[in-house]
């Protein structure tokens, strides 16, 4: 049992035997309960649990991504240089973080589902706590406590709950002034919708300045790649052909001898018959 309990505890022990003579009015609220039963809460929470099915989507697809990229780069590695292997691991790197990122934005302690959720609930908390007020001095209670909360109930009667007159009350103020209160959370909503328009739109062209540098990047590094290729057959071919030209004016060379070789020994063989019929 912590401090704050046994504090309360305490307080109940000595209430209860200090105004033994009238006895302990006690009740308590369910906030959960009242909080499902309030209709503009229940609508505005199912169109933050569709927000966050689609930023939870969003993430498992960013995370779908950089998992295909990692088995890519695993298949791909043994055709890549060095440079190009550190530039997808730092490209992985970088859109793995952007995922962590948005998920701690979306999802984190100070992210945007906590902090819609604590928008919706605060007003409607306001007048639990107000209509408590007023029931307890109405109804002359002597403790009223949120059965919800950090205190443990080990035991409760129903007749002590008053969550249902908690919510008659708040139904019952909310007929005068429902349109303005319904007016300012859908303008709270739109207000945080628009924000997250906003950001969606910076995220998104945030993502495609990245992903166009990275392309343009990837053109420039492929010309690149392409122009030494092509260097490097031309070289090739210019290296082929000088061969070739070598290699022809060696046999032209070879052949000329060749003939010169022939004709001096066909010389020779004609004055050497002229020599013989001479004598």
């Amino acid at each position: 049992m912590n401090r704050k309990v046994l504090f309360f505890v305490v307080c109940v022990l000595v209430s209860y035997f200090g105004f033994s003579q009238r006895g302990v009015r006690i009740g308590y609220v369910d906030m959960e309960y009242i909080l499902e039963n309030v209709e503009e809460y229940r609508e505005a929470s199912e169109q933050l649990n569709a927000k966050a099915a689609k930023w939870k989507q969003e993430i498992e697809l960013k995370q779908s991504t950089v998992e295909q990229m990692k088995k890519d780069l695993m298949a791909e590695k043994v055709l890549l240089t060095d440079e190009l292997i550190a530039e997808r691991e730092e490209e992985i790197q970088i859109l793995e973080k952007e995922m962590l990122d948005y998920q701690q934005d979306r999802f984190g302690p100070q992210g945007d589902l906590v902090l819609q959720k604590q928008l919706l609930i605060q007003p409607i908390q306001d007048q639990v706590f107000n209509e408590v007020q007023k029931i307890g001095g109405n109804k002359r209670y002597d403790f009223i406590f949120d059965k919800s909360a950090d205190v443990v109930m080990l035991y409760s009667e129903k007749r002590h709950d008053i969550s249902d007159l908690v919510l008659r009350e708040i139904s019952r103020t909310r007929k005068v002034s429902k349109s303005n209160k319904k007016e300012k959370l859908n303008n709270r909503l739109k207000e945080f919708q628009e924000q997250e328009a906003e950001a969606d739109k910076e995220i998104s062209e945030a993502l495609k300045e990245r992903q166009e540098k990275s392309d343009a990047a990837k053109d420039a590094k492929k010309k690149a790649a392409e122009d030494r290729r092509a260097e490097a057959l031309r070289l090739r071919e210019e290296r082929k052909k000088a061969y070739e030209e070598r290699r022809q004016k060696l046999l032209e060379e070879r052949e000329a001898r060749r003939k010169a070789k022939l004709e001096e020994r066909k010389k020779a063989q004609e004055q050497q018959k002229d020599s013989t019929n001479q004598k």
